[in-house]
């Protein structure tokens, strides 16, 4: 043999020995299951808001509703009386054993008609009278149809001057025929009161406006694309009561919590089915049931992300997992990996997503090759059966949510930290701890369910 017959052999022979040390596996692709849609089932989250209200808030908002004319009586055939009545000053509340205590200065314009018409002969005469003065009222304090209600009375009336007129020959103070007619039409001045603490103190704009933003589903982590959306469906009411100089009432949310991983997800809030129902109690801390959902997309490339940059295998004969896809077929996960190196294709994988409560981790128990592909293993690359190996993609067969419950807290914490939503609205709160619930399967994610629970206080001061 000449010498170059020799090297083209060499040659030949290396070119054989590289091309045999890359064996191809051609496995079975087991289809996913598709009769399940992508629906689940999520256990209601109820959130306890008590609401605390300043007095001071109620009487400013009051102040802003209530000018000028209060009432007025134009005829004065019926009583000999024409009577109008301004608010003079700005009215203040106060609490008078759990009521509360209006006082209003006001200022009445009256003209007054004495004298007789007798024989078509016409001896009366009219004489005008401005008064300044006060009443004070009492309102019962409710809630009714998303609005603070009252219910008040007229209890006295305090005039700073006392003029008097001529009725047959003696002086009379116009005071006491003012006083009779205020308090027969004093009803106007106590629905005037109580219309206008029901315009300035009517929740069901400012609740709902903020239920709609509470609605926008929050971006949790950037990192792993992952969103929280809310979606209210009751809210619950108990009465108010007015302690000192605070009216308390206890508001609470029904809602579905739910957290998605990928692109983000629509709103869904329909602010016309929302019902204010009341009750008697509230208790008094928050319970959110959160649905975590990975799709199957998503998890597959940060399962992806797990695997690179790492090689598997023993001695010369090596592999790469350079995409990873996952699905679901008859209650289990399937994972194919594709791989290059000692062996190019596709091995499939199957095992049983559980959860790790201590890594807050979503894993895959008795992970092991599914039938075609390990038959075809043992075949062409036994050494990929050795179950050191099989424990070491494994470890990277796996889901972390951890990041994203931090995450969520973490984003949690500036809602409930002095948040105020709109000026004069204070929101306080802490959340405990994080509960694993169970998983479920559909054809297109991953579920999990966490319980997170907590506490939240509303305060109402400095109103505008």
């Amino acid at each position: 043999m000449t010498s170059k017959n020799i090297v083209l052999a060499s040659i030949g022979a290396l070119l054989l020995s590289s091309c045999s040390s890359t064996q191809k596996i051609d496995a079975l692709r087991p289809d996913p299951d598709n009769a399940t849609p992508l629906m689940y089932e999520t256990a209601p989250s109820f959130i306890d808001l008590p609401v605390k209200i300043k007095l001071k808030d109620i009487e400013n908002q009051t102040n802003k509703y209530l000018t000028g004319l209060i009432y007025e009586d134009k005829n004065i055939e019926d009583d000999d009386l024409q009577m109008q009545v301004w608010k003079q000053g700005p009215i203040a509340l106060s609490n008078e054993n759990g009521r509360i205590k209006t006082v209003l200065p006001l200022k009445v314009n009256v003209k007054y008609r004495i004298g007789t018409k007798s024989l078509g002969v016409d001896l009366t005469s009219v004489r005008e009278f401005n008064l300044n003065g006060r009443v004070t009222l009492l309102s019962n304090v409710g809630l009714t149809n998303w609005k603070l209600a009252t219910k008040t009375e007229l209890k006295s009336i305090d005039w700073s001057e006392s003029p008097t007129t001529t009725v047959m020959g003696k002086q009379v103070p116009i005071t006491y025929v003012v006083n009779p007619a205020i308090k027969l039409y004093g009803y106007k001045m106590e629905k005037a009161i109580d219309d206008a603490i029901e315009k300035s103190m009517d929740f069901k704009p400012q609740v709902l406006d903020a239920l709609e933003k509470l609605s926008a589903p929050i971006q949790m982590s950037e990192a792993y694309e992952s969103w929280l959306r809310t979606v209210p469906t009751e809210i619950y009411s108990t009465e108010a009561k007015l302690q000192k100089d605070v009216i308390e009432l206890e508001m609470g949310l029904k809602c579905t919590m739910e957290t998605f991983v990928g692109k983000k997800p629509e709103a869904k809030f329909d602010r016309n089915k929302i019902v204010l129902k009341p009750v008697s109690k509230m208790p008094d801390h928050f319970t959110a049931n959160i649905a975590a959902v990975s799709t199957y997309a998503d998890a597959s490339r940060i399962m992806s992300q797990n695997f690179a940059g790492q090689e598997y295998g023993d001695g010369s004969k090596k592999v790469k997992v350079n995409k990873v896809n996952i699905w679901h077929k008859s209650g289990k996960m399937i994972i194919a990996l594709d791989m290059t190196g000692s062996l190019n294709g596709t091995i499939y994988l199957a095992g049983f997503p559980q959860y790790n409560s201590k890594t807050q981790e979503i894993y895959f128990d008795q992970l092991d090759y599914v039938l075609d592909t390990k038959s075809k293993l043992m075949r062409t690359a036994n050494w990929l059966m050795n179950g050191y190996i099989l424990k070491k993609m494994q470890e990277s067969c796996r889901y972390s949510i951890k990041p994203n419950l931090e995450e969520g807290r973490k984003n949690m914490m500036p809602y409930l930290s002095n948040y105020s939503p709109m000026p004069g609205v204070f929101v306080n709160g802490s959340v405990g701890d994080i509960n694993f619930g169970k998983i479920q399967l559909t054809n297109q994610a991953i579920i999990a369910f966490v319980t997170v629970n907590g506490k939240l206080d509303v305060k109402i001061d400095g109103l505008k």
